[in-house]
């Protein structure tokens, strides 16, 4: 049966969880049951808080008072795992100013204060590392744009072998620092038409070995996880966000990389960035999207969804469809204790947008955040 996607008050219950799924113990988990991971600490719950792009950060990518108590505040909210917006790991790599950055050691004070007040909150912390590559801002970066291919009209160039091995070495560094700082974990970025993501796009048909053949593609993504496994301890947890379908992905071949990476043993978590976790293929392929990536095995690796969770039962579905943990955005922004209201209620539902900026503020969403959701998401800020 194909479930069409309830009005945002109520869920019908779902299908059965999907043959290949892999809960723990093969019943479905409820959303307060710890999560334990092959590395490092358990998380508390199955609740994670997606990453959320806030323009809150110095304009050298600092970390200011504001973005800091937005994190800490979902930490206090109940939270399992509280994820930094998007850090990009080299100068060149930054699409938009007031973004976090983990670039060099000038971002290690603020990082190490975020990691310590985060752990104070019980929750388990991770940065998530990103490259903008040809979406990546030059008026902020002076410099051109870095892709896989030649791009003008991004005024983008193609990347040389030694470049994209620079960039493996910079996601690298990056992990390195923030496990300095003492965060427990860090998450990849290879989802929505970054740089990584770039690299997967079928457009690449570099011929060093970094394009043409998926495999090939896939390539920097696997070098960029083996790396940081490498250099991190036994206890740092690794997660990738990837996106299922579009930006120049099939989803045939997202589902195959899904298939790569949950298998490699390199990862605790992939978390499949879905939109909407209701939807269907954007191609045209039976079933909803969630059950392309909910039946393939995935041995240690936990798997997560995120797109548009409103509520206590949007997140339940997600683990009665064979989910491990759910990835909140948007339901996060309008309570900063969503976690802990759908862990203490069975019929949450996130209150309705829009929010007028004093509400917005209660919940420790600073001004540079809500000027961005009012510029982007105009039914949202009131």
């Amino acid at each position: 049966m194909i479930r069409q996607r309830a009005p945002e008050t109520t869920r019908e219950a779902g299908p059965a969880p999907c043959p290949g799924a892999e809960p723990d113990n093969g019943l479905v988990t409820s959303l307060s049951d710890p999560l334990s991971l092959t590395h490092g600490p358990a998380w508390g719950n199955r609740l994670a808080l997606a990453p959320l792009t806030n323009t809150q950060s110095n304009p050298d990518g600092t970390l200011s008072e504001d973005e800091t108590a937005w994190l800490e505040a979902r930490g206090r909210g109940g939270f399992g795992l509280v994820m930094t917006a998007a850090a990009y790991v080299a100068p060149a790599g930054q699409p938009w100013p007031g973004q976090l950055g983990i670039a060099s050691d000038l971002h290690l004070p603020g990082l190490t204060r975020l990691a310590e007040r985060l752990r104070a909150t019980g929750t388990v912390s991770s940065v998530q590392l990103h490259h903008g590559g040809r979406r990546a801002d030059p008026a902020l970066t002076g410099r051109p744009n870095q892709c896989p291919w030649d791009d003008p009209a991004k005024d983008a160039v193609a990347m040389t072998t030694g470049e994209v091995e620079q960039l493996v070495a910079d996601y690298v560094a990056a992990a390195v620092r923030a496990e300095r700082a003492g965060f427990d974990g860090v998450e990849v970025h290879g989802a929505h038409g970054y740089l990584l993501g770039q690299f997967l796009d079928a457009r690449n048909q570099r011929t060093d070995g970094y394009g043409g053949s998926l495999e090939h593609r896939q390539r920097v993504v696997v070098e960029v996880l083996e790396g940081i496994r490498a250099a991190t301890g036994p206890e740092f947890q690794v997660g990738l966000r990837l996106t299922p379908e579009g930006n120049g992905i099939t989803l045939e071949e997202g589902r195959e990389t899904a298939r790569l990476v949950l298998a490699s043993g390199l990862l605790d978590y992939l978390d499949m960035s879905l939109w909407d976790v209701f939807m269907r293929p954007r191609g045209g392929a039976p079933g909803l999207l969630i059950e392309h990536f909910t039946d393939l095995p995935r041995g240690g690796t936990r798997l997560g969804v995120a797109g548009k969770v409103l509520s206590a039962a949007d997140a339940r579905w997600c683990l009665e469809q064979g989910a491990d943990l759910v990835t909140v955005g948007m339901g996060a922004i309008r309570h900063h204790d969503f976690a802990a209201r759908v862990l203490a209620d069975d019929a949450f539902v996130a209150r309705p947008v829009p929010l007028t900026r004093e509400q917005l503020r209660e919940e420790a969403v600073g001004p540079a955040f809500i000027d961005y959701l009012a510029a982007g998401w105009p039914d949202v800020v009131a």
